[in-house]
């Protein structure tokens, strides 16, 4: 049997993966501001509670993305994503015995650490199966499974709470990522050099090497973590990731708390709005992907074509988080204004991120790549617990520093891609 376009199923497999996984992580996002005080917290320190239960899962997701980055390098990405996803279902389903603070954060260190091996495993799967001028459509379809984990989260995180409260949507969501692994085990035979199913037309274009040389990861030196610190491709990477993912991490785990504060949401209200800035991130997500795509196709070379999109989509957020500082003290009695201009925010933020994920599979081959992403991931975590950690203190009294800690942070990352990183392959 021959599957024509295998690759965009294979695409399409992670794009749901992801989907579930911010359906998972954001369940306690949601529900928190609503279910603290089940665990006797008092509405003065509801907001440290949660900062402190997110930084037991940022830092297990900082272990797990470099961990889980050397896993998919050295057992594949086919039974790394089964470990990974199998290993969040069960973290998942355990915040529905949870019983104190303490518990809470033991489970989600455990869901950190497995929800990070997502994303090396995203990066090192699109470079085994797309060449360089697709990769960044592929990486955009894959980010708008965050995006759209967003958009579905609210909702219907809301729903099932609604209907079977805290427990019953914490065991709930948990079978997700346990029916996911059936498809996935049954279309990802192997890598495209050896899948049974593949045709021998997308082999050929997949495996070109004068289109991309990934794939021959025999002929690649495998580089350990300290030479590839020895790179500047390596340090422009994982310092712009450490500067703009905290950006996205501040709108997924403090919006619905924002929303309650500021505009007296309940639950129902939170899961009618909280959706909409998710749904413009995955079209950010894919006219970035396409972005790119569309530039390599033109003829620019594909590190180029990344560096452009993330000076675009740079530009598009600091508009909108400059208005939103600007327009702040008038926000509070315009919320559909508001959602805009963070729906805006969001959009920018993964027109950006889809390029700046793929940049590792760019200037870095075979079994690099993961490892690479994984560090890069390790930084983004480092900096989204330095932010997570900051918020409860900012916001004691407005939200006025959370929107401009958001504005710095975006042309950092920007000078970090522009100055730092190079204009060709670290590894040829």
């Amino acid at each position: 049997m021959k599957i024509k376009g295998l690759r965009w199923w294979i695409i399409s497999l992670i794009g749901i993966a992801t989907i579930i996984n911010y359906i998972d992580r954001s369940a306690i996002n949601i529900m928190w501001p609503y279910i603290y005080k089940d665990f006797g917290i008092l509405d003065a320190d509801n907001k440290q509670a949660l900062a402190y239960i997110t930084t037991f899962f940022m830092i297990a997701y900082a272990l797990g993305q470099t961990f889980t980055g050397k896993l998919m390098d050295a057992i594949g990405t086919r039974l790394g994503f089964v470990i990974s996803i199998a290993g969040w279902s069960v973290s998942i389903a355990l915040h529905a015995i949870a019983k104190t603070l303490a518990s809470f954060s033991v489970f989600r260190f455990l869901l950190g650490f497995f929800e990070a091996g997502n994303w090396p495993g995203a990066t090192k799967s699109n470079a085994e199966w797309f060449p360089a001028k697709e990769r960044a459509i592929a990486q955009g379809i894959f980010g708008a499974g965050a995006s759209l984990g967003g958009v579905v989260a609210a909702p219907f995180i809301a729903t099932l709470y609604i209907a079977f409260g805290w427990k019953g949507t914490f065991a709930g969501i948990a079978l997700l990522g346990f029916i996911w692994i059936i498809p996935w085990i049954i279309i990802n035979k192997n890598t495209p050099d050896k899948h049974p199913w593949i045709t021998k037309e997308e082999q050929e274009h997949i495996l070109d090497a004068a289109v991309n040389t990934t794939t021959k990861i025999t002929e690649t030196k495998v580089y350990s973590w300290k030479e590839l610190f020895q790179f500047r491709n390596t340090w422009g990477i994982i310092v712009a990731r450490f500067f703009i993912d905290p950006v996205w991490w501040l709108f997924v785990t403090w919006l619905p708390t924002f929303l309650k504060e500021q505009f007296a949401f309940d639950i129902k209200q939170v899961g009618s709005f909280a959706w909409v800035p998710f749904l413009f991130a995955a079209m950010g997500s894919l006219i970035g992907g396409y972005y790119s795509s569309h530039q390599i196709r033109k003829g620019t070379q594909p590190v180029h074509a990344r560096k452009k999109a993330i000076t675009i989509g740079s530009t598009i957020m600091l508009v909108a988080l400059g208005a939103i500082v600007y327009h702040l003290n008038d926000l509070k009695e315009h919320i559909n204004f508001t959602i805009a201009l963070i729906s805006v925010t969001l959009l920018g933020f993964q027109f950006i991120i889809g390029n700046l994920q793929t940049l590792p599979s760019d200037y870095f081959n075979g079994k690099n790549v993961g490892t690479v992403a994984g560090m890069g991931g390790t930084a983004a975590v480092i900096g989204t617990l330095i932010t997570t950690l900051l918020v409860p203190i900012l916001t004691k009294t407005n939200y006025n520093s959370f929107f401009i800690l958001a504005a710095v942070m975006v042309p950092l990352a920007w000078i970090c891609i522009t100055f730092i990183t190079s204009k060709k392959k670290s590894i040829l």
